[in-house]
């Protein structure tokens, strides 16, 4: 137990307040820790200067400014590790092309999958940096059971951010820690207040990119206006692109009523929106690819889960089947509203995440 309490830890710092505390309860029990940050903004996309704080944006720049000023005040190190050319190929190009292929993405997940726990730490020890454990201000837990590391809910449900992190494997979370997930976001402000942490009242990153205003991503592309259908095939209107469109969505669709219409269905390859009424957004289940398993190796029966299928969403009781080529079916005990294309399903078991997949299509 004296030697992990003296153990290296580097822990992912946002310039928030979450991962500044985060950092301080690793101190406070022993470790010997640094800091270490993503730089991913080289300024060569022009997005807007926004009052709320964001991933990709301008105000990278205050965000590493805090974060080293916290490291002073810890009277730690800090690293800045750039990772710009591996968030335009893993991210940007990945939320683009998902968003022209008529879906809509998570960049959140993709980023703690590829960079976050994965880049980041590659080239953060190949400059030279020694540590064993990895921690970041996420609201998780993980908790050991019969030797495998399994990722869990946060004590502060209100603030749980497990939904982002299904990608991690049990060997990543055997050398990951997360500091922060048994304690409310109330408590982490008042901690971050006690320690003079200049972070204690900063606003949390709520945006992927500046403004929340996708389209300086889409500058050099051509986005085409197409027809707007109902499910018969009936031209109603035109819209301006499919890139400014999801499914659910009612408002901004530029077409006249007598009834509420909503998105139910993107074609990109007929450059087309279908519309329909509410009841038509609820589907009876999905196929789910790129299936990632935490709490088992393999699904080879039904489970009984509760999927989550998007971060606000719910979560719905119902059946999970094993289905080709790495992909499961999720059939819901009660039909749910807008399965969205693009977007994760993340099975839980009370409060233990099994795994989870990205949305292929409703059915």
């Amino acid at each position: 137990m004296k030697q992990e309490k003296r153990a290296k830890v580097a822990v992912g710092l946002s310039g928030g307040v979450d991962s500044s505390v985060a950092a301080a309860l690793l101190l406070e029990k022993g470790y010997e820790v640094m800091g270490i940050a993503m730089k991913i903004f080289d300024g060569s996309v022009a997005v807007k200067e926004s009052q709320r704080h964001a991933c990709f944006g301008p105000g990278e720049k205050e965000d590493m400014d805090t974060a080293a000023s916290v490291c002073r005040r810890l009277d730690i190190p800090f690293h800045i590790i750039d990772l710009i050319e591996e968030y335009r190929k893993y991210v940007i190009e990945y939320f683009r092309n998902e968003y022209l292929g008529g879906k809509t993405p998570n960049p959140c997940i993709v980023c703690n999958h590829r960079l976050k726990f994965g880049f980041l730490l590659e080239k953060a020890r190949q400059t030279g940096l020694d540590f064993e454990f990895f921690a970041t201000g996420h609201y998780a837990q993980i908790v050991e059971s019969e030797g495998r590391f399994l990722l869990k809910r946060s004590a502060d449900l209100s603030k749980d951010q497990s939904y982002f992190l299904y990608t991690l494997t049990p060997r990543q979370l055997s050398s990951t820690l997360f500091p922060i997930g048994a304690y409310t976001k109330k408590r982490i402000r008042e901690i971050a207040g006690s320690l003079g942490l200049e972070t204690a009242a900063r606003p949390e990153s709520q945006d992927f990119i500046a403004g929340n205003d996708y389209s300086p991503l889409f500058a050099n592309e051509e986005v085409k206006e197409g027809d707007i259908v109902d499910k018969e095939g009936n031209v109603l209107g035109r819209h301006r692109g499919i890139i400014h469109y999801t499914v659910g969505q009612r408002r901004g669709l530029g077409i006249s009523s007598p009834r509420p219409l909503y998105v139910t269905e993107i074609d990109a390859g007929g450059n087309r929106l279908v519309v329909s009424k509410r009841k038509d957004l609820f589907s009876d289940g999905l196929i789910a690819t790129n299936l990632r398993l935490i709490a088992m190796e393999r699904l080879d029966r039904p489970y009984n889960i509760k999927a989550k299928i998007r971060l606000k969403h719910k979560e719905a009781d119902a059946t999970v089947f094993p289905h080709e080529d790495n992909r499961a079916r999720i059939v819901f005990k009660q039909p749910q509203q807008s399965v969205t294309p693009g977007q994760s399903v993340v099975l839980y078991s009370g409060d233990m995440v099994l795994g989870g997949g990205v949305i292929e299509r409703a059915i």
